[in-house]
């Protein structure tokens, strides 16, 4: 009962908008059968998960898959949880969400899933640095990543002879060179706030420690300190953008650079989609945000876009294993992969986009590092005081500003990390 008031809690005080009615949790129906339910948050993939569910439930006759993706999910998750009737499995990002869900102790511990060896280690090794306090256990089965850095028309690189940079003063130089050539080196649509989290995670990889949120709740450092060339050279790229970034959202970005507009878009790799759209035949590869002085040093920016985990409210464990082994055979993670153009968190070899060219040795070593912003409370507006700051051009005050809210969003996670510090933390 007082996990259950736990998580009643948190999720009361995250919760935002009309509460939803819902069916339970699995349970042997009028049929015989197991009913398995999934709740995604990935819209944007409805008919790959369609698929899936076809298929899984066309090869199975003990168990009966069902797979929502409301709009809004995570508010429908949220209510969910509060009216007891949490589906058996969710799919959801790496990001705060999760960690508050962990917090709430409100998902399984799945450790004994032997699908888990097949994961790479590193998106692994994401999941758990995303545990407010280290736990025990394994909570999360990481499905699909996706990449940010830079995309670039590889047409307009072929005709100009331009190479890809590795290191900040050869990107810098290469804006230049472009510029110089009567060309738009980079388009932005910074208009919509959260894609200034795009240059600004993949950055970061490269100039912050990948833990420097933890360091900050540990009271081993601030961000005015941290994020300090992170913010200088985010102004840097607005020295190469379009005239008046802020007056064009994602789609007015994706659309332009489709069009040929600008050589260069600092994004995900999930905007190709969007973008092929537009232009179907552009030609779109990706080099890693070459933030450092020397490329030994650059990382990849990715994060886990999607992983799925088991609810303490599911009644059949076996057979929601057996929806995750499903899930993770290489067929069905290859509907995917088509259709999200996502990288795959499975230690195995697949059929990825060309777009991803310019990233895959990252990818296969490992030299990957999640999003800043997968630490960020939602309530803190990252993105938006990120947007303000590039307007208004002053480092010191966004820091300033940062680290100020920081404690004033964190005072109970700095207060819980603080406290297992002090008891020894893990030694």
């Amino acid at each position: 009962m007082k996990k259950r008031l736990i998580a009643t809690a948190l999720v009361a005080a995250m919760l935002i908008g009309t509460v939803l009615s819902a069916s339970g949790c699995s349970s042997e129906s009028s049929d015989g059968k197991t009913h398995i339910t999934i709740l995604q948050y990935k819209q944007e993939a409805v008919k790959a998960f369609e698929t899936m569910q076809e298929e899984f439930n066309a090869t199975h006759d003990d168990i009966v898959l069902e797979i929502e993706s409301p709009n809004d999910a995570m508010t429908v998750l949220k209510t969910r949880f509060i009216k007891e009737k949490a589906p058996d499995i969710i799919g959801i990002g790496g990001d705060v969400n999760y960690s508050n869900f962990l917090d709430a102790e409100i998902l399984m511990d799945i450790s004994d899933f032997e699908g888990l060896s097949l994961i790479k280690q590193a998106y692994l090794d994401i999941d758990k640095n995303l545990e407010f306090v280290p736990m025990d256990g394994i909570y999360a089965v990481p499905y699909v990543a996706n990449a940010a850095g830079v995309l670039y028309n590889r047409d307009m690189f072929k005709k100009n002879g331009w190479e890809i940079p590795t290191t900040w003063d050869e990107f810098m130089d290469l804006c230049e060179t472009i510029k110089a050539s009567g060309q738009q080196p980079l388009y932005f649509g910074f208009k919509d706030v959260w894609t200034c989290l795009a240059p600004w995670n993949a950055l970061a990889c490269d100039l912050a420690p990948a833990d420097v949120c933890r360091q900050v709740n540990k009271g081993e450092t601030v961000f005015k300190d941290e994020y300090r060339e992170v913010s200088e050279k985010m102004l840097e790229l607005l020295e190469h953008a379009q005239e008046d970034p802020f007056a064009y959202n994602y789609n007015d970005a994706c659309t332009a650079f489709a069009n040929g507009e600008a050589a260069m878009y600092c994004i995900g790799s999930y905007a190709v989609p969007q973008i092929q759209s537009v232009n179907p035949d552009m030609d779109i590869d990706s080099f890693v945000m070459p933030g450092c002085d020397t490329e030994a040093d650059n990382i990849l920016n990715s994060g886990v876009d999607l992983q799925f985990c088991v609810t303490n409210e599911c009644k059949n464990k076996e057979a929601a294993y057996e929806v995750l082994s499903f899930l993770l055979e290489d067929s069905t993670i290859q509907t995917y992969l088509d259709d999200q153009n996502a990288v795959p968190c499975k230690n195995q070899e697949f059929k990825l986009s060309p777009a991803l060219d310019g990233m895959l040795d990252y990818i296969n070593e490992g030299r990957i590092v999640d999003y800043q912003d997968h630490y960020y409370p939602s309530e803190m507006s990252v993105d938006a005081q990120i947007q303000t700051f590039l307007l208004n051009g002053d480092v010191d005050k966004f820091l300033d500003k940062f680290d100020t809210d920081w404690v004033r969003y964190n005072r109970d996670i700095i207060r819980k990390v603080q406290e297992y510090e002090e008891k020894g933390g893990n030694k």
